[in-house]
C-alpha cells in the first residue's frame, strides 16, 4: 500500500486496464488500521486543504461517513485481489504435490470464508466474485476500488453477466464502465436492469437458455424472522408463483365475503399453511423439538427457550406453544446429572381456527418430555460411547440437541452430517465427545488434504480445526438454555451451582454427614439435659 490519498486508500496495484491475478498490492495491515482511525470522529485530520474552510460538525461528520464507504470499497477490492493470488498459491503449490487438475483449489473457498468470519456457503460465491473481477471485468473491480460500487451492486453485476462468454462478458463490462456514467445515483434495480439489458444485447441466446435452465434451481427455504416467525420462501417458476399467489387471493376473498374477520393476509397465510401440511392448525405429525429448562416449563422461569431450526424463543412463547396439550408421557430418564432440559416433541395436533365460521376444535397434540441432563454450571450435557461406526438414533439426537447448527466458526447452516471429528480411519471413536453436527459442504471440505481436526478442553464441548495454512479456528458448542456463563445474571449470583450441586455424589455425601453430626449432636445435647435434671 501506498497511502492514503483524501479519503481514499490507494494501492501499489492499482488497475490500470486488464487486471491478473499477479497484480496484488503490497498490504499492511496497520495501515488500513491507521486509515480507519483517520476517519473517527474527534480524531485530527491535519490541517483542511488550501481555499477550504473548516467545514461545520455535522458537514465533517457526513464528509466521514462517505470516507469510510469508499474505504470499505477499496478494501473489498483489495481482498478480491489478495482472495485470488491465494487461490493461484494453492493451485501451484498442489500442482508442484502431483495433485491432479480437477483437485487442485478444493478447500481455497473454506479458509477464505473463515479469514473474513463468514459462513461456508459463501465461499465459492466470494471466490468467484473475486476471480470474475480480476479475470474478466476489470471496469468492474477499478469501480469498486475506488468507491463508486459496493461489493453487494459489485456481485449484482457479476451475477447479471454470469451465462456470458469471456468475451462477452468484457465487452459488457466496458461497456457499463463507471466512467460512462451508469453508476451514478443508480440503485439495485437499475444496476441489474442496466447489465441484462446489456447481457442480452450481447448474446440474447446465452441469456435466453440460462432463463430456461432456472426451473431447475427451484427450491423452499426457511429462516428466521423477528418475534418468533419465520420466512418460508419459494423460488418457483414464474407460472406456478403467479397462480399459487391467485389461488390464495381467491381464497381469502371467498373467506371475507362471507364475513371472515382475519385479514387478507392472514387468510392467505393460514391457507397456504392448511394446503400445505394437510390439517387446519397446520402442525402434522412432524417431530418440533423444543429444548427449554424445567424451570421455565414448570416454574415460570425466564430463561428462554431454543428451537433447532429458527434459534432462541422467549420463555412464555414457549409456554404458551405447549398450553392446552392434554397428555404428556415422560421417557425414561439417562444417566447423569439432574435434568436441567426438556425436550419437548409434538406429534399430531387437531386443527385449531377460533372464530373460523362457528367451527369448534380443540387441540389434540401428543407431546413427549425428554429430559437431558447437562453438567453442572457448564451446561455440557453427559456423554456415552458407542462401538458402532455410524453414530446411532440417540447420539445424533444428542449431537443435534447439543450444537443445534454447524460447528464450523461462523457457519450456522443446518446439521446436515454427524461427523468424527477424529475420523473413524485415523482411531477416532464413535462418541459425543468426538462427534460433531456439520452441515454438508463442511464435513467435505474438513476431510481435504491438509486439514485437521482434534477435540479440545473447555467447560462445553470443544474441537479445533487447523487449516492447510496453519491457522487454528476453535469452535465451542452454542449454551444451552438455562446455562450460566460468565457475565450473566446466572454466574453472578451461583444459581447454576447451587442447582445442580446438591445432587452430586460429594454433595449428597456431605449432606449425610452433616444429618449424622446433627442427629449425635441432639442425642448428646438430650443426655445432657437429663443428667443436669437429675
Amino acid at each position: 500500500m501506498e497511502g492514503i490519498q483524501g479519503d481514499r486508500l490507494v494501492g501499489a496495484g492499482a488497475p490500470s486496464g486488464r487486471a491478473g491475478p499477479e497484480t496484488v498490492p503490497c498490504v499492511r495491515v496497520q495501515d488500513l488500521i491507521d486509515a480507519v482511525n483517520s476517519l473517527r470522529p474527534g480524531v485530527a485530520r491535519g490541517t483542511a486543504p488550501a481555499g477550504r474552510a473548516e467545514l461545520p460538525d455535522s458537514a465533517e461528520l457526513i464528509e466521514q461517513l462517505r470516507g469510510l464507504e469508499d474505504l470499505k470499497s477499496a478494501i473489498a477490492g483489495l481482498q478480491a485481489r489478495i482472495a485470488v493470488a491465494f487461490d493461484a498459491a494453492q493451485r501451484s503449490a498442489e500442482a508442484d504435490l502431483g495433485v491432479p487438475v480437477a483437485d487442485q483449489g478444493r478447500g481455497v473457498a473454506a479458509q477464505v470464508v473463515l479469514a473474513r468470519r463468514e459462513s461456508a456457503p459463501r465461499g465459492s460465491r466470494l471466490l468467484g466474485l473475486a476471480k470474475a473481477l480480476l479475470t474478466e471485468m476489470p471496469h468492474t473491480l477499478a469501480a469498486l476500488e475506488s468507491g463508486q460500487l459496493n461489493e453487494w451492486r459489485a456481485t449484482l453485476l457479476v451475477k447479471e453477466t454470469a451465462c456470458l462468454s469471456a468475451a462477452d462478458r468484457c465487452a459488457v463490462d466496458e461497456e457499463l464502465a463507471a466512467d460512462t456514467g451508469v453508476f451514478d445515483g443508480a440503485g439495485d434495480r437499475a444496476i441489474i436492469a442496466a447489465a441484462r439489458t446489456a447481457a442480452y444485447r450481447r448474446d440474447p441466446r446465452s441469456v435466453t437458455q440460462r432463463a430456461s435452465r432456472a426451473a431447475a434451481e427451484r427450491h423452499v427455504s426457511l429462516r428466521p424472522a423477528p418475534d418468533t416467525m419465520t420466512y418460508l420462501t419459494a423460488l418457483l417458476p414464474v407460472a406456478q408463483g403467479v397462480a399459487m399467489h391467485a389461488a390464495l387471493s381467491r381464497h381469502a376473498d371467498t373467506l371475507r365475503s362471507v364475513g371472515d374477520a382475519r385479514s387478507r393476509g392472514q387468510l392467505m397465510a393460514d391457507a397456504l399453511v392448511e394446503r400445505t401440511t394437510g390439517t387446519i392448525g397446520g402442525i402434522t405429525g412432524v417431530e418440533v423439538q423444543l429444548v427449554m429448562t424445567d424451570r421455565t416449563l414448570f416454574q415460570g422461569d425466564s430463561e428462554p427457550a431454543r428451537l433447532p431450526g429458527y434459534g432462541v424463543v422467549p420463555a412464555g412463547w414457549a409456554r404458551a406453544m405447549l398450553a392446552g396439550h392434554h397428555q404428556a408421557e415422560d421417557s425414561q430418564p439417562g444417566q447423569g446429572q439432574p435434568a436441567r432440559q426438556d425436550h419437548a416433541e409434538h406429534g399430531h395436533a387437531a386443527p385449531v381456527q377460533p372464530g373460523h365460521r362457528q367451527r369448534e376444535e380443540t387441540r389434540a397434540f401428543r407431546v413427549w418430555l425428554r429430559r437431558l441432563f447437562t453438567a453442572p454450571g457448564t451446561g455440557e450435557l453427559v456423554a456415552a460411547d458407542s462401538r458402532a461406526r455410524r453414530f446411532p438414533a440417540g447420539m445424533r439426537r444428542f449431537i443435534e440437541a447439543r450444537d443445534d447448527t454447524c460447528r464450523t466458526p461462523y457457519c450456522d447452516a443446518p446439521i446436515k452430517h454427524f461427523d468424527h471429528i477424529v475420523p473413524w480411519h485415523a482411531g477416532g471413536t464413535t462418541s459425543l465427545t468426538n462427534g460433531a453436527g456439520l452441515c454438508e459442504a463442511c464435513n467435505h471440505t474438513k476431510e481435504l488434504n491438509g486439514w485437521k481436526a482434534k477435540t479440545g478442553i473447555g467447560k462445553r464441548h470443544v474441537f479445533d480445526i487447523r487449516t492447510p495454512t496453519g491457522h487454528h479456528y476453535q469452535s465451542t458448542a452454542p449454551p444451552l438454555p438455562g446455562t450460566g456463563l460468565p457475565g450473566t445474571g446466572l454466574a453472578r449470583t451461583g444459581l447454576a451451582k447451587t442447582t445442580a450441586a446438591p445432587h452430586s455424589k460429594r454433595h449428597r455425601r456431605k449432606l449425610r454427614h452433616q444429618a449424622k453430626a446433627l442427629k449425635y449432636a441432639r442425642a448428646t445435647e438430650l443426655q445432657a439435659a437429663k443428667l443436669q435434671a437429675a
